[in-house]
């Protein structure tokens, strides 16, 4: 899914257009989604409540916590991470090659496509 946002746009307002066109390209895929997380750039009470309002989905942020310095491991941020550093193991996805949009998501899908099938074999 290829959400296409302005970089003067806040990360709330592209948010909300992930979430409308994933709601209304793939809304039967979605019926099991309760929770998402997101970083502090997604946090304020009206955005959360919009999002409950119009999605039924909660919104739940993931925090560093405010007496640490230097890296911390943040609980379930680290998946995001994780999946992003086995992106570049594959060729097409290590550096932006694609002009298109959406063969970068087709991409997408095909390493992790060969990451679920290495794992199931």
């Amino acid at each position: 899914m290829v959400v296409v946002t302005s970089a003067y746009e806040s990360d709330q307002a592209g948010a909300k257009k992930l979430f409308a066109q994933a709601y209304n390209r793939i809304s039967e895929r979605l019926t099991r989604l309760v929770c998402i997380w997101v970083d502090a750039g997604y946090q304020g009470e009206g955005f959360m409540k919009w999002v409950m309002d119009t999605y039924h989905w909660i919104l739940e942020v993931v925090r560093r916590p405010t007496d640490t310095k230097g890296f911390v491991l943040l609980p379930r941020r680290w998946v995001v991470e994780r999946s992003f550093g086995w992106f570049n193991w594959c060729r097409r996805l290590s550096k932006d090659y694609e002009i298109l949009p959406q063969t970068h998501e087709t991409f997408v899908q095909v390493a992790m496509i060969r990451l679920i099938l290495r794992r199931l074999a």
